[in-house]
């Protein structure tokens, strides 16, 4: 069988955040041609435990340990050598090392290389190996509106960010083989700014596990259920995440409870800020923390809510609640990549008060009827193998090119 270098930012397991699901499904996948030889960052003490795990499906990997308190500090050697910072920030000699190793004595087939982060890693080597990197999103967008909502100094240093990994994104669309987004709308963007190497950009949509997340499935009530329950889901230490859900609590919540007078909000997802577990001291909010399981605190939601102001890509949050079938209210940055009809199978709305309005035709009769085409839409469109083939397309496209 080939073998494929896989490289990672963080370790795929547990598929419990947008990028690690994406990675999880992907080197899934990618093992079933390619003997995987994966290299990773673990940056959550948390997921030590997994990495028995992980380490089963692949014939070789490294598994380096970060410490991301000590990494931010590190990082700072950027401003000095004029790299991005999440790029030194990621950084790991023995990861390097390995790398290095790996090409040189196991001479891959195919390197995946899964962010803009991690690219550095095999740029600067000499190899014959085709190159894919998943970009996901354009992290060099990300970080300009990083920087258009944040003061002095952390503008100026998004902004820097936002410019060097522009730089880095350019070299990897000139590099690479492929360079690949998560929804046609970030591929074109990227084709926009890289005309020149714009037949190397593609797009792989997210899917969703739709056996996993499944509306057929029974799971106990995590919170009383005779009141109105608006869920956020997702990681709470993600700037995007934390100020959506902040933005809810306390502008959009207010205006509910006008109407709904005992709703609750929950947010539910890993490590949660101080700023988002301050907002317990507000009614009805609830900060979980990490769960076991997202899929009874979506199955039980009056609605599941996306209100975010900074977005790239697709939002898993939205696909899982839409296959379990719950309503979801998503602004429109948050519908990005979702071919979803807004109103018939899910809620758009923009400003505080149309966000409000959503969420309590969701506690009316007509919520179900919006969840049942949800979940029609997703169950069509958004299976994981359906989106995965599109990788299957592009290596065999080059496969049976024509040598020149």
């Amino acid at each position: 069988m080939a073998n494929l270098l896989f490289l990672t930012q963080r370790i795929p397991y547990p598929p419990d955040k947008g990028e690690k699901i994406r990675q999880w499904q992907i080197l899934k996948h990618l093992r079933k041609s390619y003997d995987v030889h994966l290299g990773c960052l673990v940056d959550d003490p948390h997921d030590v435990q997994h990495i028995d795990t992980v380490k089963a499906l692949c014939a070789s990997s490294h598994f380096a340990q970060l410490d991301r308190r000590q990494a931010k500090i590190a990082s700072l050697r950027g401003l000095l050598t004029g790299e991005p910072l999440s790029v030194v920030f990621y950084r790991d000699r023995g990861l390097a090392d390995w790398v290095q190793r790996t090409l040189n004595e196991v001479k891959p087939d195919l390197i995946f290389v899964f962010s803009s982060n991690m690219a550095p890693y095999v740029l600067d080597l000499k190899t014959t190996a085709p190159l894919m990197v998943d970009l996901v999103d354009l992290d060099s967008e990300k970080w300009r509106s990083y920087s258009k909502a944040h003061g002095f100094p952390m503008r100026w240093i998004y902004r820097r960010e936002a410019d060097r990994i522009a730089a880095l994104e350019a070299r990897i669309a000139r590099d690479a083989d492929w360079s690949i987004f998560v929804s046609e709308a970030e591929a074109a963007l990227f084709q926009a700014l890289q005309p020149d190497f714009r037949d190397k950009a593609h797009y792989v949509s997210n899917g969703v596990d739709l056996d996993y997340f499944d509306p057929a499935r029974e799971f106990a009530a995590p919170y009383v259920t005779h009141v109105a329950n608006f869920v956020f889901t997702g990681a709470m230490d993600y700037p995007p995440n934390e100020d959506a859900v902040i933005w809810f609590a306390r502008t959009i919540l207010p205006i509910i409870r006008r109407s709904l007078p005992e709703a609750q909000f929950h947010i539910a997802g890993s490590n949660p800020s101080a700023q988002v577990r301050a907002l317990t001291s507000l009614p009805g909010v609830f900060v979980t923390g990490r769960v076991a399981d997202i899929r009874p605190y979506t199955a039980h939601a009056t609605a599941c809510v996306a209100p975010m102001r900074i977005a790239r890509g697709i939002q898993n949050k939205v696909l899982e609640a839409m296959a379990m079938g719950r309503p979801a209210v998503v602004t429109p940055d948050a519908l990005e990549g979702i071919k979803a009809v807004p109103g018939s199978e899910l809620l758009m709305a923009e400003s505080p008060e149309e966000i409000a309005r959503a969420c309590i035709v969701c506690a009316g009769p007509g919520a179900a009827a919006i969840g049942q085409a949800a979940r029609r839409r997703v169950a069509a469109d958004y299976g994981w193998p359906k989106q995965l083939e599109r990788f299957d397309a592009l290596l065999n496209e080059r496969k049976a090119a024509p040598v020149l």
